[in-house]
């Protein structure tokens, strides 16, 4: 590949970064409350990896804005997981905008999932403890 090639960064791997204040209150955040272990760490982060993808807590004396979905993960069963994380002290995000609205933390967003063959997706989102905003989805096909 070239710097010329037009798709530059089609064959490039996607590399999410969250970031961490406090690195030891996210690791056991991520641990206690999503059941996620780190596959590698250094001292300035952690690497987790979720079904052949990965993502990144890094140390950062910035916070994010959480004003936005910065990581989503796909589920099969929305409504098992959400139920799942509740119990394991997750606060899920509770919307009522118009044309936009959670029901029990879960959104059902018409016409939301371009290309992966569905007609919409069931979404729900919640904050981990560095304020990252993060979201489940699930397809409606």
């Amino acid at each position: 590949m070239t710097t010329g090639d037009k798709n530059l960064l089609a064959r490039a791997r996607v590399a999410t970064r969250l970031p961490a204040r406090d690195l030891d209150r996210a690791r056991r955040f991520y641990a206690e409350r999503l059941g996620l272990r780190p596959v590698d760490e250094r001292p300035g982060g952690l690497l987790y990896r979720c079904e052949g993808a990965e993502f990144v807590l890094f140390r950062s004396t910035g916070a994010s804005p959480g004003t936005f979905t910065q990581i989503a993960f796909e589920v099969d069963d929305i409504e098992a997981v959400v139920a799942e994380l509740k119990r394991r002290g997750v606060v899920f995000e509770e919307v009522d905008v118009p044309g936009f609205r959670t029901r029990d933390g879960i959104a059902e967003i018409d016409g939301n999932h371009p290309g992966k063959g569905a007609r919409g997706e069931r979404g729900a989102w919640f904050r981990d403890s560095e304020g990252n905003l993060l979201g489940i989805g699930e397809r409606v096909v």
